[in-house]
């Protein structure tokens, strides 16, 4: 890679010319890093320290995998692995669509660190790939390309913002003890106040009334998933 050019980790021969064999492998230097970002998030997943687990220098590994960038993408895809999708959609689209965004979730729960990627990766890996065909494939009924589009982006969009709402909730109750059921005890009093003044009847819709707040984060998750399954039905054809 040289000039600032960009080149896919995957369009870059994993053994280079001739010479002795690698001490090390790239799925190695990636579970290595995975394993440090689960532990202590992804900032902590440096070069320097993925070559102490492994025992080497860090230099050397700039010889398997020549950027951070590149070592990013090769960790995201590969977690991605762990979804262990069907080879092939099951032809019922809502079926499949529910595992895929039940599995997603259970990723990104195991590797919060995927968080922190705030900008998605433009050159997808091999696993990423697979999961594109599977998803788009369950939405092969008769609808244009860029239908396909739309609506998986709705799906993504919604796993993601749950997800990352779970994971931010899990690190302010580890970091403060503040969990959503205390955040709703010690903000009853100021709520209290709110709804005497009788000027936020959605508010107070919303407090009275709402079942949502009170549901388990599984029941929650599975609630809004099958309102974005209604609305990705409502244009699809007729069966």
């Amino acid at each position: 890679m040289s000039g600032g050019e960009f080149v896919s980790i995957w369009s870059v021969p994993e053994r280079q010319g001739r010479g002795p064999r690698p001490a090390y492998s790239r799925a190695q230097i990636t579970e290595a890093a995975i394993r440090i970002a689960d532990a202590d998030g992804l900032d902590a997943a440096s070069m320097r320290r993925i070559a102490a687990d492994l025992g080497t220098g860090a230099m050397s590994l700039y010889r398997y995998v020549p950027s951070r960038d590149n070592l990013i993408d090769l960790m995201a895809d590969h977690v991605l692995a762990e979804m262990d999708m069907p080879d092939r959609p099951s032809g019922d689209w809502r079926a499949d669509l529910t595992l895929f965004a039940d599995r997603t979730r259970a990723v990104w729960k195991r590797h919060p660190w995927l968080a922190s990627l705030h900008h998605p990766r433009a050159v997808p890996g091999p696993n990423r790939l697979r999961l594109t065909e599977f998803a788009f494939g369950s939405l092969d009924v008769g609808i244009p390309i860029d239908e396909m589009l739309t609506l998986l982006d709705m799906l993504g969009g919604y796993v993601e913002r749950v997800v990352r709402s779970e994971i931010e909730w899990a690190r302010e109750s580890e970091r403060s003890g503040m969990t959503p059921e205390r955040w709703m005890s010690q903000s009853g009093p100021y709520v209290r106040e709110l709804l005497k003044t009788g000027a936020y009847p959605m508010f107070e819709r919303i407090v009275v009334d709402a079942r949502l707040p009170h549901m388990t984060p599984d029941e929650q998750f599975r609630y809004g998933l099958d309102r974005v399954l209604d609305c990705i039905a409502a244009v699809l054809p007729p069966p």
